[in-house]
């Protein structure tokens, strides 16, 4: 969680940098004990937990002196070494040893850089719509929001703004936050405000190692656009789920304002940023951690579990589920509540798809007036004359919906264990009934 600028252009550069990395200089012991220095330099300074801080450093200092890193000639290794032996002391997701002497080179000189690397790196993101992949609303007046990042371009609050806009009229949110890896507090504050009424509400605080220092984020007392305070609110989360996203997640399910689905999240609550060691070595460095007020501490290497534990891969057919089912409960009005159900029973069947046995599914084959199934490679398909070949997706042993049509379903009628007749049903109820041909 960095501010805007050092963060845009350390993602531009570190991509460079690893471009150029195929043919790696060697380490040598100097330089070794010259980044083991400046880590523990660094960590001695800001890193958050002083009694943790003490334990790397003896850690890393009792390494170098007994040897454990002189074998490691490759720059990578010896970074990925050293990270891994701080995460067997205390594992700080925000906590890393990196080998990138491009981002260091252009870091020491971005006075010159910056200009250029700025308008590459907005021209990028602007590309990229700030990480805003995908806004839609579902059947059901369900909204579907996904994004991959919570960015630090303050021209990203536009696109935000656009996005609660788009999204104002529905009667319930999904978030997808499945792949977010995190990013700008700021944004987390400013997204979070949309979801909760006034008067202003305390969502998170940062402390630092120097314990007169405190940073706090509330809600905004004034936003673009409505809020959308009052709609059913679900967030999607995977293991992949991480930092600025969790503080999104964390704040939400801690006040109560939505229903997390999926999988336990990645496990960073610490603020971080990024420091130069060497030529040719740099650390993360978190110097900062979350404090959330209503729990007190925050979700650092534990993650925030889901109110319902799903695989990643079902999240999404979950909460379609729950949201339809319950806007269905507590409606009133009986025509928006069969809406409801109606696409409720839909999206039951593709979260727990409908199993019939063949020889079913072979007694409806046939022609009911001017309506023809067939059953090809295990599955019934519907056609009305001169209109398209539609498959039929089953929702019950005898009652069916068709792809490509969500107005109209299709129910067999038996008498005893013969097949009499097929229903057209709608929203409404019953539309007409043919008989089977004999």
């Amino acid at each position: 969680m960095k501010k805007f600028i050092p963060f845009l252009i350390l993602v531009f550069l570190s991509f460079i940098g690893l471009l150029g990395q195929n043919t790696q200089i060697a380490v040598d012991e100097a330089e070794k004990k010259a980044v083991i220095d400046a880590l523990c330099e660094n960590l001695e300074r800001e890193y958050i937990f002083p009694d943790i801080t003490e334990k790397y450093v003896r850690m890393l200092k009792d390494n170098l002196r007994s040897g454990k890193y002189d074998g490691i000639g490759q720059p990578q290794e010896f970074a990925l070494s050293i990270t891994n032996d701080l995460m067997s002391v205390h594992r700080d997701r925000h906590l890393s040893l990196r080998f990138n002497p491009e981002w260091v080179k252009n870091e020491r000189g971005r006075k010159e850089l910056d200009e250029k690397a700025i308008l590459l790196l907005k021209r990028r993101d602007r590309a990229s719509n700030y990480g805003f992949q995908e806004i839609k609303i579902l059947p059901g007046n369900i909204g579907y929001f996904k994004f991959s990042e919570f960015s630090y371009n303050t021209d990203a609050y536009d696109a935000a703004v656009g996005a609660m806009s788009f999204l104002g009229n529905t009667d319930a949110l999904i978030i997808d936050l499945r792949n977010n890896g995190g990013g700008s507090p700021e944004m987390v504050q400013f997204l979070c405000s949309y979801f909760l009424d006034n008067p202003r509400q305390h969502l998170n605080s940062f402390s630092y190692k120097d314990k007169e220092k405190l940073t706090q984020y509330w809600t905004y007392t004034y936003l673009p656009g409505k809020r959308l305070n009052k709609i059913d609110l679900y967030l999607l989360t995977s293991r992949g789920t991480f930092s600025a996203a969790e503080e999104f997640t964390y704040n939400l399910k801690n006040m109560k304002r939505a229903v997390i689905i999926g999988e336990t999240t990645g496990g960073g609550a610490h603020d971080n940023k990024f420091v130069i060691l060497t030529d040719n070595f740099m650390m993360s460095l978190p110097f900062a951690r979350a404090i959330n007020p209503i729990s007190k501490t925050n979700w650092e290497e534990v993650g925030v579990e889901p109110d319902v534990k799903v695989s990643q891969d079902k999240a999404l057919e979950t909460a379609q589920v729950m949201a339809s089912k319950k806007l269905a409960e507590k409606e009133k009005d009986p025509e928006f509540k069969a809406d409801y159900q109606w696409e409720s029973e839909a999206y039951q069947a593709a979260l727990n798809p409908v199993t019939i046995d063949e020889a079913i599914l072979r007694s409806y084959a046939g022609t009911y007036g001017p309506r023809t199934i067939t059953l090809e490679g295990g599955s019934l398909f519907y056609q009305r004359e001169g209109r398209p070949k539609m498959k039929m997706i089953p929702i019950a042993d005898d009652y069916f919906m068709l792809v490509g049509i969500d107005y109209f379903r299709l129910k067999f009628l038996k008498e005893g264990d013969r097949v009499v007749a097929v229903e057209g049903h709608d929203r409404a109820g019953v539309a007409d009934k043919h008989l089977k041909k004999k």
